[in-house]
């Protein structure tokens, strides 16, 4: 079984803090996830101290954001964020507060957050948990609520919307009614969020099995056409076949993108306006490119060849999730098959034959040149079609044979 409980130095931490005459509690994710019996990944605390007080409790503090009331306490090797109590005044770029103002109200603190399962604190010393906004009900309910008014909520900070759609996602919940409501009312706030906060989300929400959801209430929250135009346009009968396909698509990123952009087009554009790295765009538009790709289609062992080459080996497992998740091609013969015709030990590329360029340069007599490299490839045909061929004796008998056919 899984150990949920908090790693023994954050805990110190909390000690420290209430040992010096501070509160101290764990807030946020950590809570939410250990009452959903889930693995936290970070343990974060909040305490009434300000941070130069804070800092004089630990030997070993980075200011990571100080303007926030933050320090990073680093226990053990263990980072635990550590902020003061504060509220939030104004938000006039729609993402960050204009001003934080320290409080001594955890309640005050806890108010200002995003949604009621993020909104409690828990003392693990004493196994208090303080829930103001009835995040634990929520949970039980399987439900994501904003604190308060959540057009208010999502007034303040124009990424809460997709980060309500996440969460529900990742988290198996359902959107309350009043919160829904209130995401397509506030669009006017979440275009001014940045393109790299949005592709964030939308990486977290793509790598949930409840993938296929979360785009479909994307979409019908008007987050999607936002976020993604290019795949929001395309019609009902087609967007229904993308999630169905992403709901059967194993896990890794780049073919449940490649899904998302099958049926219509500007995957480019998309990828490139989200700040998506250039591998990134690169390896989806590679697999679009085998967006009609038909296992049944592959013939001789030559044309099997062909095709493993044009995908590249560490392609290969990617371009079959893709192409497996739009229906019920014989995939698994297809994947047999293609270890089979490996297990021959025929070259997949130019490099792996058994002469070079400089032996085709000595045999042709000619200066290093593109055409070297396109005779290599014609050796490599050579060598698809006959795998006993590729021996260095072989090859450097078929060198002017081949060049002949090779133009400059």
């Amino acid at each position: 079984m899984t150990d949920l409980a908090p790693p023994r130095a954050a805990v110190d931490v909390v000690r420290a803090l209430q040992e010096a005459g501070h509160e101290a509690w764990f807030v946020g994710g950590c809570v939410r996830d250990r009452l959903l019996g889930r693995l936290a990944a970070d343990w974060d605390v909040a305490t009434e101290a300000e941070p130069e007080v804070v800092s004089a409790l630990f030997p070993r503090v980075i200011a990571t954001g100080l303007q926030h009331g933050t320090v990073t306490v680093v226990a053990d090797g263990l980072p635990v964020e550590v902020t003061t109590y504060r509220v939030e005044v104004g938000y006039s770029d729609g993402r960050r507060p204009d001003a934080v103002h320290f409080t001594r109200e955890l309640e005050d603190d806890l108010g200002r957050r995003d949604f009621t399962v993020n909104a409690m604190a828990w003392d693990p010393l004493t196994d208090t948990l303080v829930d103001p906004f009835e995040g634990a009900a929520d949970l039980h309910r399987r439900v994501l609520r904003a604190v308060g008014d959540p057009v208010e909520r999502f007034t303040e900070d124009g990424l809460r919307p997709l980060r309500a759609v996440r969460f529900a996602t990742v988290l198996e919940l359902e959107v309350d009614a009043a919160t829904r409501a209130a995401i397509p009312a506030t669009l006017s706030t979440f275009r001014k969020v940045s393109a790299e906060r949005i592709r964030v989300e939308l990486v977290k929400t793509l790598a949930s099995p409840r993938a296929a959801w979360g785009m479909a209430l994307l979409a019908e929250c008007g987050l999607l056409a936002e976020c993604l135009p290019e795949v929001a346009a395309i019609d009902e009968g087609r967007w229904a076949q993308t999630r169905g396909a992403l709901a059967r698509a194993p896990e890794p990123l780049i073919p449940r993108l490649a899904i998302l952009f099958h049926a219509g087009g500007g995957a480019g554009v998309a990828l490139k306006r989200l700040r998506f790295s250039n591998a990134e765009q690169r390896a989806v538009l590679h697999l679009l490119g085998f967006r009609d790709l038909e296992p049944g289609a592959l013939g001789t062992d030559a044309e099997v060849r062909r095709t493993v080459a044009a995908i590249g080996r560490g392609a290969f497992s990617d371009v079959v999730a893709y192409r497996r998740a739009w229906g019920a091609a014989p995939w698994d013969a297809f994947e047999a098959r293609v270890a089979e015709v490996r297990a021959l030990e025929a070259p997949h590329a130019a490099k792996e034959l058994a002469i070079d360029g400089r032996a085709v340069i000595e045999i042709i007599s000619e200066p290093p040149s593109r055409r070297v490299g396109r005779i290599l490839e014609a050796l490599l045909e050579r060598v698809w079609e006959e795998p006993t061929l590729n021996t260095e004796d072989k090859l450097r008998a078929l060198v002017r044979e081949v060049a002949a056919g090779v133009s400059g």
